[in-house]
């Protein structure tokens, strides 16, 4: 199961300034089902609740938090809380970090600034900020960009890619343990960046006899980056034509010009992706390619979670 970082509020803890919770139904009902949550506040660890509502505001280049109506600099007490909430989210297995949005601890570009009583526009968060300098090429989103669909399914391929990378790290025996994981995440990798695959084949290659250990490091270093691009529809369809080819003389005229017609259908949006992707799934077990059944590609997270399922999939 995996294990995520997440604002106390949107498992609906009652722990924002007004004592509400946000809970999102998303995240509890579908992505808990898989995963077990660490809750975290800061705001709320620092104030307690109710409290009053803080703001931060920029003075001589420093960020200062300032309660709104009594004007009462609290910026060390934030920090202090800060820092408790990092080294507890820092000692657990987590694979990704779920923020709230426009908090002024946890907004990820969502955040209000303010010089004086002047907005200064939206930044990053404090806490935000903190868990981005301490968790390098990591999953960290907030949750009202996940309700674009294409940046939701994204975040979350993100995530089981993440935890499936943590388990390969802590469990890999052999060279052959290396190369299956690379294999199978063949065109998942293609469809977020070409060039980085490419070098992830030649780490894989271990042309320099490194030893597993160092070899997986190396390899899962750049894994890591290389699954957080996003993909476009152009690197989908050309990913898709690619696996295509893998049926040779297998498809029927019909069948191979139906497969074309919906990718060339999801280019210009008439079909969701799922749409392309169950078609493939099923001509791949029709015909025994087990090289395609076994990419994550066709089923990166569990299948219920339906993030496929939307037209502006690939944006």
């Amino acid at each position: 199961m995996l294990k995520v970082a997440i604002s106390a509020c949107l498992l609906g803890e009652p722990i924002r300034y007004d004592k509400t919770g946000q809970r999102d139904r998303f995240l509890t009902d579908k992505l808990g089902k898989y995963a077990s949550f660490i809750p975290f506040c800061p705001e709320h660890l620092a104030f307690g609740t109710p409290r009053e509502t803080i703001r931060i505001v920029l003075e001589e280049g420093h960020k200062n938090v300032i309660t709104v109506f009594s004007k009462k600099d609290v910026t060390e007490a934030m920090h202090e809380a800060m820092q408790k909430e990092l080294y507890k989210i820092q000692h657990e297995p987590i694979c990704g970090i779920i923020l709230k949005s426009k908090s002024p601890s946890c907004g990820l570009g969502s955040t209000k600034y303010y010089v004086g009583e002047m907005g200064e526009g939206k930044k990053d968060g404090l806490f935000a900020l903190t868990c981005k300098e301490a968790f390098e090429d990591f999953p960290i989103e907030e949750e009202a960009r996940l309700l674009d669909p294409w940046l939701r399914e994204n975040f979350i391929m993100q995530l089981f890619a993440y935890h499936d990378a943590m388990r390969l790290e802590k469990h890999a025996q052999s060279m052959n343990e290396l190369v299956a994981f690379h294999t199978a995440y063949k065109f998942l990798l293609q469809s977020k960046h070409e060039g980085n695959y490419r070098l992830l084949g030649k780490i894989v290659a271990n042309h320099e006899n490194q030893s597993l250990q160092e070899l997986t490091q190396e390899y899962i270093t750049l894994f890591k980056k290389t699954i957080a691009h996003k993909s476009t529809i152009a690197k989908t369809v050309n990913v898709l034509q690619h696996m295509v080819g893998f049926f040779k003389k297998e498809l029927t005229s019909v069948e191979k010009q139906a497969l074309h017609l919906q990718i060339e259908e999801f280019r210009d949006e008439i079909v969701p992706l799922i749409a392309v992707m169950s078609t493939i799934e099923f001509l791949a077990k029709k015909y025994d390619i087990h090289y395609l059944l076994n990419q994550k590609f066709l089923n990166p997270y569990p299948k219920d979670l339906a993030l496929r399922s939307v037209i502006q999939e690939g944006k």
